[in-house]
């Protein structure tokens, strides 16, 4: 297994299933794989964060408004890895409540990681909305 591998493995699961529980309502998957490590940092689809705190309300405005998700893809378009930095860019498609309201959107979504302790994190996300 290369490093890139057990990246790409960790994308597809990890990472897939905080994705999975945030539009169900639950950002502790999600904060647990984000850097608490200085800088972080989201420019959002819905809402731009800097830092910890920012990050934290964040996650807690996503969790109040997401709910009863059926369907959430992550179409990878590219990743690298090299040494303790990657990233990913790709489509994420999901449908869910969004305050209540079914609905669905794409996302162009990059992120950007860092290894910390042997474990990936997340320090940065951009994402905003595919518009036809």
């Amino acid at each position: 297994m290369t490093d890139r591998d057990d990246f790409l493995r960790w994308v597809k699961t990890a990472l897939y299933e905080a994705e999975l529980a945030l539009h169900n309502g639950n950002a502790e998957p999600r904060r647990a794989l984000w850097s608490r490590n200085e800088p972080v940092s989201v420019l959002g689809a819905m809402r731009n964060a800097l830092g910890q705190r920012e990050i934290d309300e964040l996650f807690s405005s996503l969790e109040r408004t997401f709910s009863d998700c059926t369907s959430h893809a992550f179409e990878l378009q590219a990743y690298d890895v090299t040494g303790d930095m990657a990233y990913t860019a790709g489509l994420e498609h999901t449908s869910c409540s969004i305050d209540g309201q079914p609905g669905s959107y794409t996302l162009r979504a990059t992120q950007v990681y860092r290894l910390e302790d042997g474990e990936w994190k997340v320090a940065h996300r951009h994402g905003d909305i595919v518009t036809e």
